[in-house]
């Protein structure tokens, strides 16, 4: 995650909420990586250039394993909402009155943490509970994947975003070196992010954030706090303004203008087509938000701060599942 500069849309895809995604499909099986070609150049280069020793790269990689189903993601054309999941599933996993239950009691365990960063960075503690509730269920739930077996996997094999994860295997590699751990043993996400914030390796390496003074660590919920809370205001957030508000249209399904986050209409246009805030809406212009049910859509209108909801994960379901955690705190 950050200190935080502009990550690219490449990356925001991979920074997913790791609640909708258990690994619970095929186990990862034994694979010989040491006769493939590319695997003893990686070898080669991590020596040369990072100095680490042949024998114990080969004795790392001669533990990898393929993980299948982690390969099959990056296989193929990309599908749309296939890295954060439909608003349906959303509200399965995450939007949902047990979420909010939870939501109340982290806030209680966490309050003086929250507040502190809350404090700190001038934004709104809900929402920190509200991007942990998305990110990692509140830290319960961090990643199951060896994250070894799913970087090699998509290193190695070839996949739309091969050369990325060639990169994020290197910086796992040095990620665990300066950080002592024993990389076989790290978990996370299929896409090799960990924490309570899921942070790839070359993330977490670069913008480690220590934010109670005994050391940083992507696994502990303080850093994680604190670095959620200066992400926020550095992405400009202004606190004690709104967020988003629900919208009237008429019928269930809305059609007509084009919907996502990075829409921006005249509240006067929107009015034309129907659409109408239904509560106060103090800007001229807003991002129309769909949040499409089974049975109907949902409009919102998305105000600046929604768009530092979505500036970690691109996507208006994620901004909108924080921005409900939140405001059921309220």
């Amino acid at each position: 995650m950050k200190h935080f500069p502009t990550l690219s849309a490449l990356l925001l895809v991979l920074l997913i909420p790791m609640v909708l995604f258990a690994n619970d499909d095929r186990a990862p099986i034994n694979y010989d990586y040491l006769s493939k070609p590319n695997v003893q150049r990686f070898i080669s280069m991590m020596h040369k250039k990072y100095g680490f020793e042949k024998s114990y790269l080969e004795n790392v990689l001669r533990h990898a394993k393929l993980d299948r189903d982690t390969l099959a993601r990056y296989r193929g054309k990309f599908k749309k909402n296939s890295t954060v999941g439909s608003w349906e599933r959303f509200k399965l996993h995450v939007v949902n009155e047990p979420t909010f239950k939870k939501a109340k009691r982290f806030k209680q365990k966490h309050y003086s943490t929250l507040k502190k960063a809350a404090r700190t960075y001038h934004v709104d503690m809900d929402y920190i509970v509200g991007f942990l509730g998305v990110e990692s269920n509140f830290g319960d739930y961090m990643g199951d994947y060896n994250i070894l077996d799913a970087l090699s996997t998509l290193a190695f094999h070839p996949n739309r975003m091969q050369k990325f994860f060639y990169s994020e295997l290197k910086h796992l590699f040095l990620f665990a070196r300066e950080k002592h751990y024993n990389i076989t043993e790290l978990e996370g996400s299929f896409a090799g992010a960990m924490g309570c914030v899921q942070q790839v390796p070359s993330v977490a390496r670069k913008f480690n954030y220590d934010f109670d003074g005994d050391g940083a660590s992507v696994w502990d919920m303080e850093d994680c706090i604190g670095s959620i809370a200066k992400f926020m205001h550095q992405k400009g957030w202004k606190n004690g303004k709104v967020v988003a508000v629900p919208a009237s249209f008429k019928g269930k399904r809305f059609k007509g203008l084009r919907v996502g986050f990075k829409t921006r209409y005249r509240l006067s246009l929107l009015r034309k087509h129907g659409v109408k805030p239904k509560t106060v809406y103090p800007y001229n212009t807003a991002s129309l938000i769909r949040l499409r049910n089974n049975t109907h859509d949902e409009l919102w209108l998305g105000a600046p701060n929604f768009r530092v909801l979505t500036a970690y994960n691109a996507s208006s379901n994620y901004g909108m599942a924080i921005h409900k955690i939140a405001q059921s705190l309220k």
